[in-house]
């Protein structure tokens, strides 16, 4: 079963997506960080069949929590709440990351979710 990559910004949100046998992640969408954010990152999930996550755990230079970290802990409860699974990987500079090997461009984000998506699976994969 896939599982959907998440790297939540004040902004913008990244989406990615695994394969359904999680060996390697996708960039899938941008979306704006509105007040329509949770209805439409359920509406990906519910596309691909999607029933666990895994969100960015922001921190600060020091290992400490910063303002993004905050903010994407009450996203992640309204995510289980509604039923998901929501895993945390943690994650430092991944939109930087991304942007060094792709470049600045409208799926930065993405790219950014799919490296934190990655990150988990290989962690977690069963050898």
């Amino acid at each position: 079963m896939r599982i959907l990559g998440i790297d939540y910004g004040s902004k913008r949100v990244g989406v990615a997506i695994s394969d359904p046998d999680r060996k390697f992640a996708l960039p899938v969408s941008v979306i704006l960080n509105t007040p329509t954010l949770l209805d439409e990152i359920e509406k990906i999930a519910i596309d691909h069949e999607v029933k666990e996550m895994v969100m960015g755990e922001s921190r600060n230079y020091k290992g400490e929590p910063n303002e993004i970290l905050l903010d994407s802990m009450d996203f992640k409860q309204r995510l289980e709440q509604k039923g998901f699974i929501v895993n945390l990987e943690l994650e430092f500079m991944t939109s930087v990351q991304a942007e060094r090997w792709q470049g600045r461009g409208k799926l930065t984000d993405a790219s950014a979710a799919a490296i934190i998506l990655q990150s988990y699976l290989d962690r977690t994969r069963v050898k």
